[in-house]
Formats: C-alpha cells, structure tokens, sequence
C-alpha cells in the first residue's frame, strides 16, 4: 500500500470515527433529554446536549491514548462546529421524534 493510500485511509477512519461519535452522542443525548426533561420547554434538555458536546472533546483525546489516531491537535474551528452540528442535529431529531409520538424510555 503506498503512502498516499494509507494516509487517505487515515483521513477516512478519522472522519467515519469522528461523525460516528457525535451522531452517537446527539441520539444518546435524545434519549436522556426525553428522560430527564419534562417536556420541550425544559432547558435541562438542552444542558443535556451541551454537556454532550463538551464530553467528546475529553473523549476524543481519550481515545488517541487508546490507539486510536484522530489528530485532535489538528483540530480547527471547523472541526469543532462539525462535531457541534452533527451532535446537535441528531439530537434534535430524535427527541423531536420521541416528544411528538410521546414515547418515554
């Protein structure tokens, strides 16, 4: 495999990981909004999804420790937002879908 190739392939693995973990983090956080809030008036909802953009962050350089290569250093501002926005997108989705069909984990 040439050097070019493996460095795409690290770029890749770095994108699928670092989209993975924030839409994870969005739909988990959906689901413990819809636990902890009492409806969508409740800013705990939104404190939820803060507090899960935040955590990744820690997560992130946690998992370079691990062996897993996601060049946190080289994080921008944009990184940053992408992270925000996936998280925050997926978030909203699914806690508008469990507040309008009224499920309750």
């Amino acid at each position: 495999m040439s050097t070019d190739t493996a460095e795409r392939r690290a770029e890749h693995v770095r994108g699928v990981t670092v989209t993975f973990l924030a839409c994870f983090a969005g739909v988990v956080a959906a689901v413990v909004s819809a636990s902890v809030a009492s409806g969508p008036e409740d800013l705990l909802g939104v404190y939820v999804v803060a507090g899960a953009v935040l955590m990744q962050f820690p997560l992130h350089r946690g998992l370079e420790a691990v062996g897993i290569d996601l060049d946190v250093d080289d994080f921008g501002p944009k990184d940053f937002l992408y992270v925000a926005f996936m998280t925050f997108a997926l978030w909203f989705v699914c806690w508008t879908v469990l507040l309008t069909t009224g499920t309750s984990p």
